[in-house]
């Protein structure tokens, strides 16, 4: 839920935005009907992507994988390269931006409109949105810019520019690239800022005592406070943002895994229901919502929506990694969907089957988080405290990788400086404390559409680059080869 207020200045802020929102959202969640459901063709336009990379790298999604969690446990070291952070450290930044309350109640939505099987779908799209996570952080790192001091600036728009102006297209190049990183500024402040701290004061609330809760009025409160727990990390940019989230990522991340396989093991007796039922229903023609179709549609879009791969943000944080060979950071960007989608998302849907879930869970008004809550509760009563603040956890790393995707969209706009840095950042803390105390639901939905229309130049820059990203491959690959050759010799 959002953290409501009656404010005038919250009315005529939102009423100002509601039109130019509503316009964005229609033209960005474009729909059409197919089979009786209807399909964003945003949605379409992303899983057409993953699949073609998946096919084109020769499903690298799944053979890569072992040698990602290698160079993730430090095999191949490379400190003497340019670069801010470790393998690991790109790769918790990453994951922070993308694990948030969706993983928690995003899917519970999912699951009580399209039941069951939307799950196997969402597995699917998340082992192929792994191909195009893996395809956009070989790009970012290949066409990433060094700065005088050392600090690393890459992402999509600086790709777009390149193989723009490489393919003879100088006079757009810039402007796609400031397309792609004024959306990018736009939808760190909303949903990437405020959304997260709307929710975390709501999660809060929770904590202390849900509807009675004596700090409801206080949101003032609680948003100065996050601000200021957010200016203290993101002050220190990349490298001190990365110090947290390699933390603090593994910690959250475990915590709830080990809660959901808890609970999914003591509600043990419906787990082989759980699972027959995801296979069965999602090819079932009776299936909730529109059908087999409908559920499939459910599933993918959730998928796209939680792992963002396509979207192109966590090559923002990927391209920092100090390494001289992109297509390393590229299998290990394999991991990000691998955790958030496949993982966390599949662990919270299995939790929902084996507690809570009925057919009729659809009509039950119950929301989002509220359900995963309830999910947990039925099997152990305390268990709502923990999950709050696990979800609070989620929302406040989303808000500190989301302030670095946003800087450099910043800095790319207006030139990298110190001062120019910590503008972005002031302002960036200023939205982090509005979140908790104003109800702006028409710039969060702007906000969202800007986010998402990104992926549309950031996909047709991914194709291009596409024989690119395969040579770096086959080089890397050839590489190993004669490192291995060596080796034995």
């Amino acid at each position: 839920m959002l953290i409501k207020n009656d404010a005038g200045i919250d009315a005529a802020i939102n009423d100002a935005f509601a039109p130019i929102a509503e316009a964005m959202s229609s033209f960005i969640f474009y729909s059409v009907s197919i089979g009786g459901t209807e399909v964003p063709l945003i949605v379409v336009w992303l899983i057409g992507g993953a699949l073609f990379f998946t096919v084109y790298l020769g499903f690298l999604n799944v053979r890569g994988l072992g040698h990602g969690i290698s160079l993730l446990r430090g095999s191949k070291k490379s400190e003497q390269h340019d670069g801010e952070v470790s393998h690991f450290q790109a790769l918790a930044t990453a994951v922070s931006g993308t694990v948030g309350i969706g993983n928690i109640g995003g899917v519970a939505i999912v699951i009580s409109i399209g039941g069951p099987g939307a799950t196997f779908w969402l597995m699917l799209a998340g082992f192929l949105g792994m191909s195009t996570k893996l395809a956009e952080c070989i790009a970012g790192v290949k066409y990433r810019r060094v700065n005088p001091d050392g600090t690393i600036s890459g992402g999509p728009m600086y790709y777009l520019e390149a193989i723009l102006r490489e393919r003879g297209m100088a006079p757009i190049a810039k402007a796609m690239g400031g397309f792609y990183a004024l959306a990018i500024v736009i939808g760190c402040l909303g949903i990437g800022n405020m959304f997260q701290s709307n929710q975390a004061f709501s999660q809060f609330l929770v904590a202390t005592g849900g509807e009675g809760s004596p700090f409801t009025d206080k949101g003032w409160a609680f948003g100065l406070a996050m601000a200021a727990v957010v200016g203290v990390v993101i002050i220190g940019g990349l490298r001190s943002i990365a110090a947290v989230t390699s933390r603090m990522v593994p910690f959250m991340a475990l915590a709830y895994v080990i809660g959901a396989i808890t609970i999914i093991f003591l509600n043990a007796e419906r787990l082989p229901w759980a699972i027959g039922a995801i296979f069965s229903e999602a090819f079932n023609p009776q299936a909730m919502s529109g059908g087999a179709v409908g559920v499939m549609i459910l599933g993918f879009q959730r998928a796209v929506f939680s792992n963002e791969a396509g979207i192109g943000s966590a090559a923002i944080a990927h391209s920092a990694v100090r390494t001289d060979q992109p297509a390393t950071e590229g299998y290990v960007a394999l991991m990000e969907p691998f955790i958030d989608t496949v993982i966390i998302c599949t662990l919270t849907a299995l939790v929902i089957l084996t507690t809570i879930y009925e057919p009729s869970l659809a009509g039950s008004g119950i929301q989002g988080i509220e359900m995963t809550s309830r999910a947990f509760a039925s099997t152990l009563s305390w268990s709502t405290l923990p999950l709050s603040v696990i979800a609070m956890l989620f929302a406040f790393s989303t808000m500190i990788s989301w302030s670095y995707y946003g800087l450099k969209g910043w800095t790319y706009l207006l030139g990298e400086g110190r001062i120019k840095e910590l503008v972005f950042k002031a302002m960036f803390c200023v939205f982090v404390a509005l979140g908790c105390t104003v109800q702006l639901g028409a710039v969060l939905e702007f906000s969202d559409a800007m986010v998402f229309v990104i992926a549309v130049p950031n996909l047709i820059g991914l194709y291009l680059l596409a024989p690119t990203i395969k040579r770096e491959l086959k080089s890397y690959q050839q590489h190993l080869k004669t490192q291995a050759a060596a080796e034995r010799s």
